[in-house]
């Protein structure tokens, strides 16, 4: 039954984009590993890291789209789902420094050390086994998600209103992540990890899985949520996101669908942000902030919201872009983002695949259509004498 549910998201473009997602994250680690580094196909250890952290970018914009493009759920506060399951892992790999830390405490970390914390939280008991912190990462987010919208979606919370509410719960989750007596860190975070799973984080062959489990990660978000969008359920997303109200009247309660969709986005917006902290081997409260979810947006509709592979595309795309840009001429990032966003709205508004997909649909109704048939001049002659 499960295989069934995922062979019917594995159809159309999905299943090639899925496939060659699953090439990358074989091919990258090998080039990686198995390549000297004078060969032309060496994939350095600095771009699989970085790529790795594209692939977790690009599994949040999935998310996001499942919520925004298919159920119309503008979402600005996506950004502290990825964050809770970032602290989540932080939480795991803090604990598996044990004595290895500055201090040498083999319980608390150093953070807590230095703040004069006498124990350990009773929160952070349990995130010294992988399976606990793994529950963990999609279990915080949904569960506050579900609350989150359990309330908003009774009240009929829609539109701006909605988004606003989901802005104002990542900032105060960011303020209170910002203090020390909280226990994760304060200002600076969890950081200084030093393995997972028993294997060190700044070995190549660790970064090269991490990036394979990351394309492994995004490649089966992107089937499940194709196959939910082709199902039955998935027409009801769309009956919500077009028609409410006479969703409603038909007997539907969009609530629960909203609700479950919502909780269903928290959940692999935690799993990005776990796979995101061991790449970049840090998690601190900025990744609360409500630019940070405004820029999940701009990917989603600079790729093609409502199209599952569009936000793919536009994480990449603008993330390479930030790449280079902050790289070349750090203080004009945000103007070619802001400018990016007006334009892609004024002139594609379905973004980069939505706009392809709609120029190859009338290339092919132009190409496709019947030439008109030619008239004989003699022929128009003796029509006209017969009238």
């Amino acid at each position: 039954m499960i295989s069934a549910f995922l062979f019917r998201g594995l159809e159309g473009r999905i299943a090639w984009v899925a496939a060659f997602i699953a090439l990358v994250g074989v091919a990258v680690p090998l080039s990686n590993l198995m390549l000297p580094p004078d060969h032309a196909l060496y994939v350095p250890d600095y771009v699989v890291s970085l790529f790795g952290k594209y692939l977790t970018y690009a599994l949040l914009a999935l998310a996001l789209d499942l919520v925004w493009g298919y159920c119309g759920i503008l979402s600005l506060g996506h950004s502290a789902f990825f964050a809770l399951g970032g602290y989540a892992m932080g939480m795991y790999l803090m604990r598996q420094i044990g004595s290895r830390g500055v201090y040498g405490d083999p319980v608390l970390p150093d953070f807590m050390v230095f703040l004069n914390w006498k124990e350990l939280p009773w929160y952070w008991y349990g995130f010294d086994q992988f399976w606990f912190a793994a529950i963990m990462i999609v279990a915080v987010p949904g569960l506050l998600a579900f609350i989150f919208g359990w309330f908003a979606f009774r009240s009929r919370v829609t539109g701006v209103y909605l988004s606003i509410i989901t802005q104002a719960m990542t900032y105060a989750l960011l303020l209170a992540f910002f203090r020390n007596d909280m226990g994760f860190g304060g200002n600076n975070g969890l950081t200084d990890f030093k393995d997972i799973l028993g294997y060190t984080l700044q070995e190549p062959s660790t970064r090269a899985g991490l990036f394979a489990a990351a394309a492994f990660a995004l490649c089966l978000a992107l089937v499940i949520s194709s196959a939910i969008v082709r199902s039955k359920f998935g027409k009801v997303l769309l009956a919500t996101r077009d028609a409410e109200s006479r969703a409603r009247f038909l007997g539907y309660r969009v609530e629960h669908v909203k609700l479950f969709v919502f909780t269903l986005s928290a959940m692999m917006a935690g799993i990005a942000g776990a796979l995101y902290v061991p790449l970049v081997g840090i998690i601190n409260p900025g990744e609360f902030a409500p630019a940070n979810s405004i820029e999940v947006v701009i990917w989603a509709a600079v790729g093609g919201r409502g199209t599952l592979i569009g936000p793919i595309i536009g994480a990449i795309t603008v993330n390479l872009g930030k790449s280079w840009f902050t790289a070349q001429f750090p203080e004009y990032w945000l103007f070619v983002l802001g400018g990016l966003f007006v334009a892609v709205t004024l002139f594609m508004p379905k973004g980069i695949l939505g706009s392809l997909s709609s120029l190859t649909g009338k290339i092919k109704s132009l190409t496709s259509s019947p030439a008109a048939p030619s008239v004989d001049a003699g022929d128009m002659r003796k029509e006209g004498e017969a009238s």
